[in-house]
Parts: structure tokens; sequence; C-alpha cells
């Protein structure tokens, strides 16, 4: 019997452990954005938003404004310690490359 029960709680602290690290569609994050970007051809404001992420796509939304964009989903084997914006620069302006969500293992590329 006690067997049984030191088992069953193995397999639920395993769970628990694992809750959370694979991230999937519907899992939402909040991000600052510090400058005026661009993401696959959509224009963002400098301030904070909320991504959620689809199966394929992640959508930035601020107050009434929601914006999609197609966006890989990658799950390293290190958590990040903060998010990052990764840009690269064309015509003049930041896109958005990358985003790494801190105190997980995502990110997210948009190339």
């Amino acid at each position: 019997m006690f067997s049984k029960f030191l088992v069953a709680f193995a397999i639920l602290a395993l769970v628990v452990a694992s809750a959370g690290t694979v991230p999937g569609p519907g899992s939402t994050y909040r991000v600052t954005l510090t400058q005026q970007s661009v993401v696959k051809g959509s224009d963002l404001k400098a301030g904070e938003y909320q991504i959620t992420l689809g199966a394929d796509k992640a959508t930035f939304a601020a107050g009434k404004t929601s914006i999609e964009a197609p966006a890989k989903i990658e799950t390293g084997t290190e958590k990040y310690r903060s998010t990052a914006v990764r840009y690269t620069t064309e015509n003049g302006k930041a896109v958005i490359s990358e985003i790494r969500i801190g105190g997980t293992a995502t990110r997210l590329l948009f190339n």
C-alpha cells in the first residue's frame, strides 16, 4: 500500500515539475517593446504587449490593437533569465526577428 502511494506521489511530482515547460496553443506572455517595431510588415508602437501563441502564429495585443504574425515556436534546454527582443534593421526600421521569453525556455522566431 505504501509503495503504491509512493509511486503515485512520484508520478504527480513529475507532472507538476513538467507543467508549463512546453508552450501550447493559447499560452500568453507579456513583452515590453522599448522602441517602435515591425513584425511581418505590421508596425507596433513602443509599449507593453500580451503575446498569445497559436500553432504557428503569435498574436500581439495591446488595448484594442491586435496583430497576428506567423512565428516558429522553439523550446530550448535552458530557461532564459529575462525576456529579450532581438531586432534586425530593414529600411531603417527595427524588425523583430526573435523574442526570448524570460522564465521559460521558449523563443519565438519571426523569419
